[in-house]
């Protein structure tokens, strides 16, 4: 289990890789989603499939490529992989299209120095199972034969393949922004907006595994599934006007906003305890597209005066925190995460399971909107349980869905 860069097919990634005290610290960076090749091909051959994009655009851009340079070590440490099963988020639909292509070159080229540098053919993707076939010289926490990064042992590749991203995401947002955790929870009211979702689904579960109140925002077709997540209130924004009902339950600790918009930022910071230091994170926030449409630097400039001005106002007039939430990359919380989900306390929601020749039509799935956890996609040859479904299905009811409707009853 492991978050990464990726969309690719002869199975191969590497990794970044440093040593925590006790814990794993990967830091992903390559281009990944991967076919069916045995290892000893990996030697013989130096190219590999992929799904890319040579423009930004719509779901037509993407194609499949044979001719993709395969990834080798080239630092002591780095670790080499092969994939076998890799997960889509909206912010790889969005960055089809371009979004936050600004701070994405700035990270290929911090200084700018290479000459007739070009992001294409670009690999989209970022979360990722599989396992280790090559380690650098200075890695001592991975071997040949691990399942990164280090997968839980209850989980197949695909279902572990849906975690990290989210996992992280939820837990930056929950614990870095709002201040949550398992020592606090225990009296506080958590408002989740956009629940069904991926970030929303391990969100519920963490919650309620801390001791909190949790209340979510979902279409009601979706509501069997948060409740057997854990959610002890659902609000369906498709039975009337969100705010009004909201406005009918008690005040609120924290809110997080996986919806975003200026409506949705007015009524859900209204529903915080005021003058109580309440806090609303939103993972929705401007500075990607800030500095897509003004550059770098401008972009940069607006964004933190937009947050500093919100977060002052809403200080200053309700006694009530503003902030943003960001996805950061995080091994010591991947293990932690995999020990929950081992422990039978945390459950991968996986929406749909799709073959690697059916990568557009994943990313038209997730594009739809209307999530219900995961949209995964089966790169290995490994049977999977989930992966054994028709192709491109939903995986609910008799899946992961109603494993997780049973978690806490």
């Amino acid at each position: 289990m492991a978050s990464l860069r990726a969309l690719s097919s002869t199975r191969v990634g590497t990794f970044f890789y440093r040593k925590a005290p006790s814990s794993t610290q990967v830091l992903a960076s390559c281009s990944i989603w991967c076919r069916r090749n045995l290892y000893g091909s990996l030697r013989r051959h130096n190219s590999m499939s992929a799904w890319v994009i040579d423009q930004y655009g719509t779901n037509e851009v993407l194609r499949v490529s044979d001719e993709i340079m395969m990834p080798t070590i080239n630092l002591a440490s780095e670790v080499l992989i092969k994939v076998e099963a890799a997960s889509l988020n909206p912010l790889d639909i969005s960055m089809r299209g371009g979004y936050g292509a600004t701070l994405l070159k700035l990270r290929r080229d911090p200084m700018s120095v290479m000459q007739n540098d070009t992001e294409f053919p670009l690999i989209l993707g970022r979360d990722v199972s599989g396992v280790v076939v090559e380690c650098g010289s200075q890695v001592t926490h991975f071997a040949p034969g691990d399942e990164v990064s280090h997968k839980p042992k209850s989980l197949s590749h695909t279902e572990a393949a849906s975690v990290p991203y989210v996992a992280t995401t939820a837990l930056s947002a929950l614990v870095n922004a709002a201040g949550l955790c398992s020592d606090n929870c225990s009296d506080k009211r958590v408002l989740i907006t956009g629940g069904s979702g991926g970030v929303g689904t391990f969100s519920i579960q963490l919650l309620k595994a801390w001791g909190a109140h949790v209340t979510v925002t979902c279409a009601g077709n979706a509501e069997g599934l948060v409740r057997g997540l854990g959610a002890d209130e659902v609000v369906d924004y498709t039975a009337g006007d969100v705010a009004a009902q909201l406005e009918a339950t008690e005040k609120y600790d924290v809110v997080l906003d996986n919806v975003g918009g200026v409506d949705t930022e007015r009524w859900a910071l209204g529903l915080l305890r005021p003058w109580s230091g309440a806090k609303y994170v939103t993972l929705v926030s401007p500075l990607l597209h800030s500095t897509d449409a003004a550059g770098l630097v401008e972009g940069l400039g607006r964004s933190g005066c937009s947050l500093h001005s919100k977060a002052l106002q809403n200080l200053l007039s309700r006694g009530v925190f503003y902030r943003w939430g960001f996805y950061a990359p995080d091994g010591p919380a991947l293990d932690e995460v995999s020990a929950l989900v081992d422990a039978g306390k945390l459950l991968p929601v996986v929406q749909a399971c799709f073959p690697f020749s059916q990568v557009p039509q994943a990313f038209q799935r997730v594009e739809q909107g209307h999530a219900r956890g995961k949209t995964v996609i089966s790169v290995g040859g490994q049977r999977d349980p989930l992966s054994e479904q028709e192709e491109g299905c939903p995986v609910e009811d008799g899946g992961r869905h109603a494993r997780a409707q049973t978690a806490h009853s």
